[in-house]
């Protein structure tokens, strides 16, 4: 086979389990409980706890709901940051209040357009002490696919070395193995609402 063949053989394979993931969130059931139970595990583990400065995503659509989690974060006295998109880039934005988001294109959460050019509110990846991920589908081994457009694909190659990633997901979205390809991300943890699969991690 080809190197060719190969690369079209894996985004086939992905796009297949993309869609089988997609179909699985859609379908998950009592949609806010399981993502409590999801984000209280996040939050209860011991990167979580020895981190200062934390990435959580804000969700969209189908994801694992984040945003019930966000204002005990803040409370914490943890330095909360959240990702928003800029033609094409993931921005980090340094989140002291749920009162400076707003609801943005594709009904994402985001920072209200008047505080995003403050310099105090703007972060780089190499600030972060843990990194929260989303995805479409995992495996056990820390295995991702995302949307296929790469965003936090460039955020996480810009993230400190020892700064963990960890994904969140439904065990709906975990597969036995996601096709990786040699630039792809291993996550060090996936937490699902039953289980935390330790990940091979870069």
């Amino acid at each position: 086979m080809t190197a060719s063949q190969s690369g079209t053989d894996t985004a086939a394979k992905k796009q297949a389990i993309r869609q089988a993931a997609h179909d699985n969130r859609r379908a998950q059931a009592n949609k806010d409980e399981v993502s409590a139970a999801i984000t209280d595990r996040f939050m209860a583990l011991p990167e979580y706890h020895s981190a200062q400065t934390v990435m959580f995503y804000a969700d969209v659509r189908d994801e694992v709901r984040t945003r019930q989690a966000l204002p005990a974060a803040i409370a914490s006295g943890k330095r909360i940051v959240i990702p928003y998109c800029v033609e094409g880039e993931l921005e980090l934005f340094y989140l002291e209040s749920m009162e400076e988001l707003d609801v943005g294109m594709y009904k994402i959460l985001e920072p209200r357009k008047e505080l995003r050019d403050v310099a105090s509110k703007r972060l780089q990846p190499t600030d972060l002490d843990l990194v929260m991920v989303p995805g479409v589908a995992f495996d056990r081994q820390g295995g991702r696919t995302g949307h296929g457009k790469g965003y936090y694909d460039k955020l996480l190659e810009h993230a400190r070395p020892d700064a963990p990633l960890i994904a969140l997901a439904f065990e709906s979205q975990m597969f036995p193995e996601i096709p990786c390809e040699p630039h792809d991300i291993y996550m060090d943890k996936v937490v699902t609402e039953s289980s935390t699969y330790i990940g091979r991690g870069r």
